[in-house]
């Protein structure tokens, strides 16, 4: 049953031309060299520190590792952070 709403919502987003991120609820990753991160479409974090942020997907989680982390603003379903990004982990 998943794999079918998976297609559906593939051959949707593609029907009308729509960004994949939207269509399947999927986070959208944007990185400004290793200093600044904007991630959108994410469900609530999970753990923030100095040198870690989890955020919790619709589908799993991303892991975030660096130093000096700072988050900058945060939004129901936007977070931007800044510091040393050294790492981002996608689970599913």
């Amino acid at each position: 049953m998943r794999s079918l709403t998976h297609k559906i919502n593939q051959f949707t987003a593609k029907l009308l031309d729509l960004p994949q991120d939207v269509a399947m609820d999927l986070p959208r990753i944007t990185m400004i060299g290793n200093m600044q991160l904007y991630i959108e479409n994410h469900r609530g974090v999970l753990h923030f520190s100095s040198d870690s942020l989890k955020l919790a997907l619709a589908k799993g989680k991303l892991e975030v590792d660096g130093s000096d982390l700072v988050i900058r603003a945060i939004l129901p379903d936007e977070v931007m952070i800044e510091g040393k990004i050294r790492d981002i982990k996608y689970m599913s």
